[in-house]
């Protein structure tokens, strides 16, 4: 299943339970729904080739190395205009800058490709929502992780990360040591551990409609394009609703967040906040993005990112897929886990 981003995670069955969210990106002049009769025809030939396209088949590169060519000249060859080009890189492939154009296009095809399957599969959206909210995952993980021996201490002080020859031994909580030979957590354990590489500003709105423009969709991810409003960063907007069994009956939540540019933060956000009015409610946050100085392979005390502005939860996945790699020394293996979940709970 694809949650917000191409992570595919496999949960027992009934562990939790999942509701679609539409995506949306917003155009400053239309919506991809509007495009010109020409450009729709273009978009579809782009689309088409990209279904088709196996890096394992020469026959399917109709002239395009994935290995050389840059996505910018894929781009040029389908004669896609630059509306169209960033709703492809930043809503459809989920790349926050554009750097990508310039080079090897065979990762963004294979983005889109995953993009266009997941849709496929779920029907209205690529993406899946846990009911309840997202404090659903972590419940899922404990009682999974109970099912394999883990324990669970919740409502417990750290009170101190001990080190012992440069290496974590254990941590210590209201005069007891917990003893570990390694040690996920995240930055607010380990202050003296990371470095601020920026800021996100988010703004969580209360709402007693829809977003407008989206059908009256119960739920949606709009992306504004950082072209679009001359930034260089995306702004994001989530939309949940009673549809997901987070709010009431007729509000909606929706959380607007982007990376911080300048001085005045709420300035930045104010063309997705102008998307939402009108809003009966209002909560803003400037949170500071944290992130590692070491890898954590001498001291064993291995640190994650801090959540960015992004609300589909790319970047947390690979956050966790470099954890892993860390703490292992090896790449994550999505098959071996698809055998195993298969041998439990049988074949799809």
């Amino acid at each position: 299943m694809r949650l917000f981003g191409p992570l595919s995670v496999a949960l027992p069955q009934n562990t939790t339970t999942w509701c679609s969210i539409v995506s949306v990106c917003f155009l400053k002049n239309y919506l991809l729904g509007l495009m010109g009769l020409f450009e729709k025809r273009r978009f579809r030939k782009f689309l088409v080739y990209v279904a088709n396209f196996d890096e394992n088949d020469a026959r399917t590169f109709e002239g395009i190395d994935p290995k050389k060519t840059a996505m910018r000249e894929v781009y040029k060859k389908f004669d896609l205009g630059q509306d169209v080009i960033d709703f492809t890189g930043h809503a459809l492939a989920l790349y926050r800058t554009d750097d990508y154009l310039d080079q090897p296009c065979s990762e963004t095809i294979n983005r889109i490709k995953l993009y266009s399957e997941s849709l496929a599969r779920y029907g209205k959206s690529p993406y899946l929502y846990p009911l309840y909210g997202l404090g659903e995952l972590p419940q899922g993980f404990a009682r999974l992780s109970a099912i394999y021996g883990g324990t669970y201490m919740l409502n417990k002080p750290i009170e101190e990360i001990i080190v012992q020859n440069g290496k974590v031994i254990g941590v210590k909580s209201e005069g007891e040591i917990a003893r570990c030979k390694q040690l996920i957590c995240d930055p607010s354990y380990v202050k003296d551990r990371v470095e601020k590489v920026g800021q996100v500003i988010r703004v969580i709105c209360i709402l007693s409609h829809p977003i407008k423009n989206t059908n009256d969709a119960n739920s949606c991810q709009i992306i504004i394009p950082q072209n679009q409003v001359n930034r260089k960063s995306d702004i994001y907007v989530c939309m949940i609703s009673s549809a997901h069994n987070v709010a009431a009956q007729g509000k909606y939540i929706a959380i607007v967040s982007t990376t911080v540019e300048t001085k005045e933060p709420e300035k930045e956000i104010r063309p997705a906040l102008e998307l939402l009015e009108p809003i009966e409610q209002k909560f803003v946050s400037i949170s500071d993005l944290l992130v590692p100085k070491d890898l954590g392979t001498e001291s064993q005390i291995f640190i994650s990112r801090t959540y960015d502005a992004t609300t589909h939860f790319e970047t947390t996945c690979d956050d966790i897929k470099d954890i892993y790699k860390r703490m292992t020394g090896s790449e994550f293996d999505f098959e071996e886990m698809k055998r195993k979940k298969n041998d439990i709970y049988g074949e799809d």
